[in-house]
């Protein structure tokens, strides 16, 4: 039988953590929550929904996978795939087996899910969220013959294959950090076309100018530091 954990950072979600903890396939083992410095009720409705709740008080993405890492690592029995998901709802929570099967039937590393333009619902990405997914993908396919299309945050990877990557990155750079030491680890990678819909709440990354511009600057450091490595 598969172990299947699910981390979801989630700062101030209280509107949505809800939907996207109950929506998710109840086969998975557990599914952790970590409230990101949230100031609203995130960690009750968490935790009325079913998750694991957890707290990390420094802010940042990065800060809140590696405090779902952490958790992880601490238990007996070690899963065999993390999956990653936004808390805002605007990814479907019941595409998780989409993203699983190609690792369960085809022993695949990681799967990204790629929000494809005709899956995505209008206005669900910002012109920033784009335009950063473009120029990303395409230096990642200029400097390391990548594949990708998409730095989306719904993302399926084998436990092991994530600790091997040994992630760093504390806020916006996360997505990006995994895909490229995937590229340089020679993990074998797949996108599975998925739904996207508008967020519930206003985003603090692309809803922001001081949020896009920080994520597309990390986002930039990681590619250029790895392409001169």
């Amino acid at each position: 039988m598969t172990l299947i954990k699910v981390i979801i950072p989630a700062f101030n979600e209280e509107d949505s953590i809800g939907l996207v903890v109950r929506d998710i396939p109840r086969h998975v083992n557990e599914i952790i929550v970590v409230s990101n410095n949230s100031t609203d009720q995130t960690e009750t409705r968490a935790v009325e929904a079913g998750a694991t709740i957890l707290r990390e008080d420094r802010p940042g993405y990065g800060y809140a996978c590696l405090k779902g890492m952490r958790y992880v690592a601490a238990q007996e029995q070690k899963p065999d795939i993390i999956v990653f998901l936004d808390g805002d709802y605007s990814d479907y929570p019941e595409q998780l087996d989409e993203l699983i099967t190609p690792i369960i039937e085809k022993d695949i590393d990681l799967v990204i899910g790629a929000r494809v333009k005709r899956f995505r619902e209008s206005g669900s990405m910002t012109f920033p969220q784009r335009f950063g997914n473009w120029l990303a993908t395409t230096l990642m396919r200029w400097f390391f013959n990548a594949r990708f299309t998409d730095l989306g945050p719904f993302r399926a990877i084998k436990y092991d294959k994530l600790l091997a990557l040994q992630m760093e990155d504390k806020t916006y750079g996360w997505t990006v950090e995994m895909q490229l030491k995937a590229l340089k680890q020679k993990l074998s990678y797949i996108e599975i076309p998925v739904k996207y819909r508008n967020r519930i709440g206003v985003s603090k990354v692309s809803g922001t100018v001081k949020g896009a511009i920080f994520a597309g600057v990390k986002i930039l450091v990681w590619i250029f530091k790895y392409s001169f490595k």
